[in-house]
C-alpha cells in the first residue's frame, strides 16, 4: 500500500533540493500550488501521468517516490 506521507516527504526533498517552488512545479503539471502542498503532505496523491510528469521534472525514479527504493535513481543505469 502507498504510503502517502513517504511521497510527500519525498516529493518535498527533491523539489527543493532542485530548487524549485510549489508554484513553479504546480505550473509545470497544469495543477494549484494548494494541489502540491496537499501532495508534500500526504493529503492526496496524483495521477500516473502527472508521477511520470514528476520523475521527469526531479529527475527521479517512481520507484523512490513511492517508496519502493531508497534511493532516487538506479544507481547502475543512472535512472
Amino acid at each position: 500500500m502507498l504510503n502517502r506521507e513517504l511521497f510527500g516527504q519525498r516529493l518535498k526533498g527533491l523539489r527543493l533540493q532542485k530548487g524549485i517552488s510549489q508554484t513553479a512545479l504546480a505550473k509545470d503539471l497544469g495543477i494549484t500550488p494548494t494541489q502540491i502542498s496537499d501532495m508534500e503532505k500526504g493529503k492526496t496523491t496524483t495521477s500516473l501521468d502527472r508521477l511520470v510528469l514528476i520523475c521527469q521534472i526531479l529527475d527521479t525514479s517512481a520507484d523512490y517516490l513511492l517508496g519502493l527504493r531508497d534511493t532516487p535513481k538506479d544507481e547502475q543505469s543512472g535512472t
